[in-house]
């Protein structure tokens, strides 16, 4: 576990157990992720982002790195989830900030885009400035560095039955984006060369 650690000028990631994570989960199954799940902020021209945050009752310094970086960005709270599972911490922390947590285009801060994956049920997050992708559960971090897409048993809960390749072809577009950082929930997140890394998993 660590406090906010600042990847770019302004953009933080940090991690917290998640309190809903299995100890020993089966491989490939619905369960298999681990116990540390990343949240982003990041400290934009005319609002202060935060994207899938979890914030644990536990770790009341988390809390107040939080604090103290609202205060000093001094600009209003926008709060994104990338899908219905990472809502987390996110009412708790609406109400503490009056942020706002609307994903329509009209609504979203300058420099962040969000970007639906198609059938998949995910909206992941796009901050132009850093060139930093957020995922929800589609892309995984390696621990060897690199990105993996989420195990075939994440996406048997979706109305349209996607499979694998199904998931390649939506995930394509984002090719398209010239991605440094591919900011992970689950694993370890990509500093660097993040478009190549996306492009490694997604052949053809």
């Amino acid at each position: 576990m660590n406090g906010l650690e600042e990847l770019r000028p302004g953009l933080f990631r940090w991690t917290a157990l998640h309190p809903d994570a299995e100890e020993n989960p089966d491989p490939g199954s619905p369960a298999d992720w681990g116990p540390e799940v990343g949240s982003v902020a990041w400290a934009g021209p005319d609002a202060l982002v935060l994207v899938d945050p979890l914030v644990p009752a536990g770790r009341p310094e988390l809390l107040a790195e939080l604090d103290a970086l609202e205060r000093e960005h001094g600009k209003p709270m926008h709060i994104l989830t990338t899908l219905k599972f990472h809502r987390r911490s996110r009412p708790g922390l609406a109400a503490r900030y009056g942020a706002a947590t609307s994903r329509a285009r009209r609504a979203l801060p300058e420099g962040v885009e969000a970007i639906t994956i198609r059938g998949a049920a995910e909206t992941m997050v796009w901050l132009s400035g850093p060139r930093a992708l957020i995922p929800g559960d589609r892309l995984l971090g390696e621990d060897a560095g690199g990105v993996r897409l989420c195990p075939d048993s994440w996406l048997r809960y979706l109305p349209g039955g996607m499979r694998r390749e199904e998931l390649r072809a939506a995930l394509r577009p984002l090719l398209d984006l010239p991605v440094e950082l591919v900011l992970v929930s689950h694993g370890q997140p990509v500093l660097e060369n993040g478009r190549e890394a996306i492009a490694a998993v997604l052949p053809g």
